[in-house]
């Protein structure tokens, strides 16, 4: 089994930029993440695009589409800023019924040492494993259903919408 991981940006590779004093986006982390977690699953890393979900678009949120609907595994995960991820969570979930995607991220970047990426990364890999074809979030060891999520910004975590 292959998972294919396609990096949108996000927190998750963000780092300091000490002359601009800013976040900023050099390259994804996603291979030493995966290395530090001792992944043992066979992965496919494809890059898309870096930056804040908060910047995303339509057109960035189609070519995501695009490379979802495009990709031999039926298997995702998307690492995606939380700014927007619910809104990318709904947009795939109406377009894409046949494969398992399960969109992730963090509220720390990957850099700075105390990330919780990783321990998401690591549930989302295993939620896309396990779960059965539709459109996920992962965070913080949960998973919820694209329709059914909102990232609630006074507590920074993500909740069932009641």
């Amino acid at each position: 089994m292959t998972i294919k991981i396609l990096v949108t940006g996000g927190t998750f590779d963000k780092e300091y930029d000490e002359i601009e004093e800013k976040l900023v986006f050099k390259e994804t982390h996603l291979q030493n993440i995966l290395k530090q977690g001792r992944c043992e699953i066979k992965v496919n890393i494809r890059t898309l695009m870096l930056i804040d979900s908060l910047h995303m678009t339509t057109a960035d949120r189609q070519l995501i589409l695009e490379n979802c609907k495009k990709s031999e595994e039926d298997k995702i995960v998307i690492t995606h800023g939380t700014g927007t991820m619910e809104d990318t969570a709904r947009f795939l979930n109406k377009n894409i019924k046949n494969k398992t995607i399960v969109l992730t991220g963090a509220m720390v970047p990957y850099i700075f040492g105390s990330s919780d990426g990783l321990f998401n990364l690591g549930s989302a890999i295993s939620f896309a494993q396990s779960l059965p074809h539709g459109v996920y979030i992962a965070m913080n060891g949960r998973y919820f259903n694209a329709d059914n999520v909102t990232k609630n910004t006074k507590t920074g975590k993500f909740e069932e919408i009641r």
